[in-house]
């Protein structure tokens, strides 16, 4: 859900980047989203925020009658309760003074009613009406949303001590979503990393997902989205059965951290085009679905929620306050969703040193769009990381791969029958000894085994950096830690205060980055050049492929057409516009030079 307070949001990063964030940040009206896939890391954090502030801590042991949903609870509930302890402490602070407080004021979009009466406030004589202006101000302050992820594919069943398969409301993503369905949060839940059917018909379980007399949701839908047509048929999907998006999430397909999804060559400017001239029918088409479910169950659809509509925003590689300017006020969106960025700011996420370090001097080539991922999702990640150091002295030893403790990724059932992660011990072992007894070429086999050698132990890696933060684990450089960055990365290059990156996303002040850093539309341009000519190096070439690269072309090439229709329009604040054209014309002609290295000319490719 996003808050009303602000006009931008920090989104999901990593397992534990944004982990404890809403502690951070909603007390001071920043909305967050918290990544609930892995319960073991979940409440190894609870018992250290447990402990911090003084709460009786019980251990729900892992293999304890339905742990994975009732860890998600607990942690959900603390997390609530600490928010607002901090949010009635910041309350009660004085006005008028360098204080938290202030700093709740002071953060706040100059367009805000609520900052428009703190700075009523500051202008007024003392007195009564300044004192009862001051208790109504106070009264009116609200912390951001207490937000949660679930990635919607990585739902592996699950079996008890004996062997035997539980029941389906077990598997892993329909646990954590009870888990966050039974927690006192009223927030809202994002799906990610596709459309799983049976994990959104589980959604209709809960009251809270529902309208109450009063016409309000105390839990709301979020769908992260890559296209109009997806994010249609998820809606109506889930409006079949009362369920309301309240918020479609677009997110660019490769300019944005950790896992990326990569469109078939639609470039964000036109997804959000797309989005712009059909939004009405986010409405028109779902609404009456959903008032049909509640008058078939015998209920009215309450009056005052007859006019809401979903909201419609939008993240990666934002950088500037122009540019996500051009993308509220030009593309309609109601918010944007600030990520990378927000790395290199500890008030709001959890990051350890040596990581932070890292990011700090992250230049271009040194964050990569890479195949470590388990899932076999192309993912986001910086070079150097202990977590690649520790990966490749592991791909050398006689024992490949990682141990696999967690087992969230243990997807893949083609080699043994049984689940196993591609990046664990027992697959990577398996995985050489049949490509060593293959009759493939020495060659073959080494570039074979160096793929399978690269993936990660992302379960333990991602959550490693926040246990080391926190100093629930000792080790520091020894500790093997991923970190998952978006291509922004290298354009923030020093740590940031909370009040420093506020302020640079609403405009006020000098730019925290350079003034030729290159526009977010030119720079997802190079990244589909880059993404076009790995396809060419590694897809088969036949009727199939030449037939999905055809579309893949004329979308990126009708992207980079309505790219430079953009740069002709005046830009805005801090917005480097005027380098679109010659940076995108740049990378159409390599786009163009790489489709007649990879299938003789252009036209060949279109006209096959």
């Amino acid at each position: 859900m996003q808050s009303s307070l602000h006009r931008f949001h920090i989104p999901v990063m990593g397992l534990s980047f944004t982990i404890d964030s809403p502690i951070r940040i909603a007390p001071f009206g920043i909305s967050s989203v918290i990544s609930i896939v892995d319960d073991v890391l979940i409440e190894r954090i609870r018992k250290y925020y447990c402990q911090k502030f003084n709460f009786t801590y019980t251990e729900i042991k892992r293999n304890s009658p339905d742990s994975r949903a009732k860890r998600i609870t607990e942690y959900l509930n603390l997390v609530h309760q600490i928010v607002h302890l901090k949010m009635e402490e910041i309350k009660k602070q004085p006005f008028f003074l360098n204080n938290d407080k202030t700093k709740y004021f002071q953060m706040l979009p100059e367009e805000s009613p609520l900052k428009a009466g703190y700075t009523k406030l500051l202008q007024m004589k003392n007195g009564f009406e300044k004192l009862h202006f001051a208790e109504k101000l106070t009264n009116m302050m609200s912390p951001g949303s207490i937000d949660v992820n679930i990635m919607s594919k990585v739902d592996k069943q699950n079996f008890d001590e004996n062997g035997e398969k539980l029941g389906e409301e077990y598997s892993d993503a329909k646990a954590v979503l009870r888990g966050y369905a039974k927690s006192c949060l009223n927030s809202s839940v994002v799906f990610s990393a596709g459309f799983n059917r049976n994990l959104c018909s589980y959604i209709a379980q809960f009251n809270d997902f529902y309208r109450d007399k009063n016409g309000e949701l105390k839990k709301k839908i979020t769908i992260k989205v890559s296209d109009f047509r997806s994010a249609l048929i998820q809606g109506k999907f889930l409006a079949t059965k009362g369920l309301e998006v309240s918020e479609f999430r677009i997110e660019s397909g490769l300019n944005c951290g950790g896992h990326a999804f990569a469109s078939q060559g639609y470039l964000l400017p036109s997804l959000l085009n797309e989005f712009k001239e059909k939004k009405d029918q986010l409405t028109i088409q779902l609404k009456p679905l959903i008032i049909n479910f509640y008058t078939n169950m015998g209920l009215t659809y309450p009056e005052s929620a007859m006019e809401a509509k979903p909201l419609i925003t939008v993240q990666g590689g934002i950088g500037t306050n122009g540019e996500a300017r051009r993308l509220t006020e030009d593309f309609g969106c109601d918010a944007t969703g600030w990520g990378t960025p927000f790395l290199l700011v500890p008030e709001a996420t959890c990051v350890d040193k040596e990581t932070l370090a890292l990011l700090i001097k992250a230049k271009k080539e040194d964050q990569i769009l890479s195949d470590v991922s388990p899932l076999g999702v192309p993912f986001n990640n910086l070079k150097m990381t202990s977590s690649e150091l520790w990966t490749k002295e592991r791909a050398v030893s006689s024992k490949p791969g990682s141990t696999c403790p967690k087992g969230f990724l243990k997807l893949s059932s083609n080699l043994t029958g049984a689940p196993l992660c591609t990046a664990s011990n027992p697959y990577q072992t398996k995985i050489r000894e049949d490509i060593l007894l293959s009759d493939k070429s020495d060659e073959q086999k080494e570039k074979e085994i160096n793929s399978f050698s690269e993936k990660v132990c992302l379960c333990m890696h991602l959550a490693n950096g926040a246990l080391s933060a926190l100093d629930i684990i000792k080790g520091g450089e020894n500790v093997p830690k991923a970190v998952c960055p978006g291509p922004n990365i290298a354009y923030f290059d020093r740590e940031y205060t909370l009040i420093e990156m506020v302020n640079h996303i609403y405009g006020r002040g000098k730019s925290l980055v350079s003034s030729d850093r290159p526009h977010m539309f030119s720079q997802e341009v190079e990244i589909y050049v880059n993404y076009f000519e790995k396809l060419l190096n590694t897809m088969e070439l036949n009727a199939a492929g030449k037939s999905y690269l055809k579309i893949f072309l004329e979308n990126l090439e009708n992207g980079i057409d309505f790219i430079l229709s953009i740069a002709e329009r005046k830009p805005y604040e801090g917005e480097n516009l005027e380098t679109v054209v010659s940076f995108v014309l740049n990378q159409r002609e390599r786009l163009r030079a790489i489709s007649r290295k990879g299938l003789q000319t252009t036209e060949a490719l279109i006209a096959s």
